[in-house]
């Protein structure tokens, strides 16, 4: 990509390099905001062909896949590559054309793709399967060396999954689940959501403890609550008191310093004969008064 800036002048080579990096660091987190960038390098460098891949990205993370389509296929004339061909059938796809996908997914094209490339066509054109309602055909586009190898590669995941998924549609939920699982293991990075399925097909729920929390939580600034019924009636009976208690605060402040009087302590009959063991049993009743003389 810098190669390709270095036949632009310095000043717009580098105005076009920090909005295809905008585009970049955005792309996942912010689509719209990375299409924005596109444009911007787009407008300034529409001949570059790293600037018109970057727009077709962009575009195509914003599901705006006639756009996208559109500047994959200007790239791939001016690159004369093939490395688009995948993403260029799954823009087919997302404009509702999944039978020109299939098309593309048998096209000459896919041999020269690398194993990745070959595995991202195979994903595509499982895709367009499902779309059109042959979800056993899916199941057996994914059946591949790719599927059944137990090595890791970045699109491992991502095609356990898509097999996975393939599986429940045409209810082969025990297989689903196997499936899941694998995905699980080889998903590192958190690509996909094969956790949160396969705790779906074992019956877990997640239960976010912290929305409950705030749910209960007393609003603030909100102190007042509207009581009813009896509540109220208290309350304006508490209020009267209140009332009644301010119109004589010397008479209650001459209450409040008076100093309490003594509590007089009840005689205990210590020679209570009557029950003793009733005592022992329970040493904070008091005993009997009716002892005989």
């Amino acid at each position: 990509m810098r190669q390709e800036l270095m036949s632009l002048p310095k000043t717009l080579a580098e105005d076009v390099a920090r909005n295809l990096v905008m585009v970049a660091r955005l792309l996942d987190e912010d689509p719209d905001a990375a299409y924005g960038y596109s444009r911007v390098a787009l407008r300034l460098a529409s001949r570059v062909a790293a600037v018109r891949e970057a727009a077709g990205f962009a575009s195509y993370a914003t599901e705006r896949y006639s756009e996208a389509l559109a500047e994959f296929r200007t790239c791939r004339r001016m690159t004369g590559t093939v490395d688009l061909w995948p993403v260029m059938a799954d823009c087919e796809r997302g404009m509702g054309r999944p039978e020109r996908a299939l098309e593309m997914a048998g096209a000459p094209e896919v041999h020269k793709l690398d194993r990745a490339g070959q595995v991202e066509m195979r994903l595509v054109a499982a895709g367009a399967r499902r779309d059109m309602g042959q979800n056993e055909a899916a199941v057996v586009t994914l059946q591949s060396s790719e599927l059944a190898s137990n090595a890791v590669h970045p699109w491992t995941a991502r095609l356990r999954y898509a097999y996975a998924d393939a599986l429940l549609a045409v209810d082969r939920e025990d297989e689903a689940r196997e499936w899941f699982a694998k995905a699980v293991e080889a998903d590192h990075t958190g690509s996909t959501d094969a956790s949160d399925r396969l705790a779906q097909l074992d019956g877990v729920a997640f239960v976010d403890v912290l929305d409950d929390e705030d749910d209960d939580a007393v609003v603030p600034g909100d102190d007042t609550v509207e009581p009813s019924g009896a509540d109220a009636e208290h309350e304006d009976e508490d209020d009267e008191d209140d009332e009644d208690e301010d119109d004589e605060p010397e008479a209650k402040a001459t209450a409040d310093e008076r100093p309490a009087a003594p509590v007089e302590e009840p005689e205990v009959d210590l020679t209570d004969e009557a029950d003793p063991s009733a005592f022992l049993e329970n040493p904070f009743k008091e005993p009997s008064r009716d002892t005989e003389d």
